[in-house]
């Protein structure tokens, strides 16, 4: 196979990081996918009206499919960080941040989570139904 066709494109690599992490959640127990499920689709219109960081604060303030959630946008924005629970990395990070990382920060989080949100409309069940 040529090179060229064996590179993946930057959204090609978020589906494929999204679908990965929708496949784990759907390994888990009912409630917890349904949670998930629940909370990725509001997660990206969550970060439109609130911002990044107030948004993952909820996210970690709540119980552990919000948190599994959080640990999903981090471990995207920071690959090679090795997750351990409760890990704060990203929120504390985007305090100190400048402005202009901060907003590429949020396009970047915000387009793993519309990823994110598509394979779970496509696959996990909501609490409200």
């Amino acid at each position: 196979m040529p090179e060229a066709t064996k590179r993946q494109t930057l959204e090609q690599k978020r589906a494929d990081y999204a679908w990965e992490k929708i496949e784990e959640i759907n390994q888990m127990d009912e409630k917890t996918r349904k949670k998930y499920g629940s909370i990725a689709r509001k997660a990206p219109i969550l970060v439109l009206t609130n911002g990044l960081g107030p948004t993952l604060a909820y996210l970690l303030g709540k119980d552990e499919a919000h948190q599994f959630l959080y640990n999903h946008v981090q471990s995207w924005i920071f690959p090679t960080q090795t997750p351990v629970e409760g890990d704060k990395t990203l929120i504390k990070y985007i305090g100190k941040c400048s402005s202009a990382e901060y907003r590429r920060l949020t396009m970047e989080a915000l387009a793993i989570l519309n990823w994110i949100k598509r394979f779970a409309e496509a696959t996990l069940p909501t609490e409200e139904g």
